[in-house]
């Protein structure tokens, strides 16, 4: 089974737990998210998916975006007043976001680590998630 046929199988069932439908649009904009990982902007999203489908429109892609975010297929990013990014990565993990480039990358944390900084937490919450972002310039 291809990589394709299982994205496509995963979106499909995703949906469908969901109570939605698999749709082109919606396709088409997790698999623009998926080839090229690099936290875009839902404009930067709609941009990429135009090339495809000339026909779309940017409402569609934020509402194909959000339902992929609330389906947990695709989590949302946001640095500071900054808009808000896309990241399909869904491991957990951290992000470093270069002040300089612009460009976010993701940083794998090692499991240890989150445990230890979910152990910070009082005794009486329970974390589901935990977002780490770094900020800063790469050093070259």
């Amino acid at each position: 089974m291809s990589i394709a046929t299982l994205q496509a199988d995963t979106l499909a069932q995703r949906l469908a737990d969901s109570g939605l439908r698999a749709t082109p649009q919606r396709g088409v904009v997790y698999d623009v998210l998926l080839r090229k990982r690099d936290h875009p902007t839902a404009d930067e999203v709609f941009a990429r998916v135009k090339a495809e489908r000339p026909t779309i429109s940017l409402a569609t892609v934020y509402n194909c975006l959000e339902t992929l975010v609330s389906c947990d297929l695709v989590r949302t990013v946001h640095f500071e007043r900054g808009p808000t990014r896309y990241c399909p990565n869904l491991r957990p993990h951290a992000h470093f976001h270069d002040e300089r480039t612009g460009k976010t990358h993701d940083i794998d944390l090692p499991p240890a680590l989150l445990e230890k900084v979910k152990s910070i937490l009082p005794e009486d919450y329970d974390a589901k998630s935990v977002e780490i972002i770094f900020r800063g310039k790469a050093r070259n």
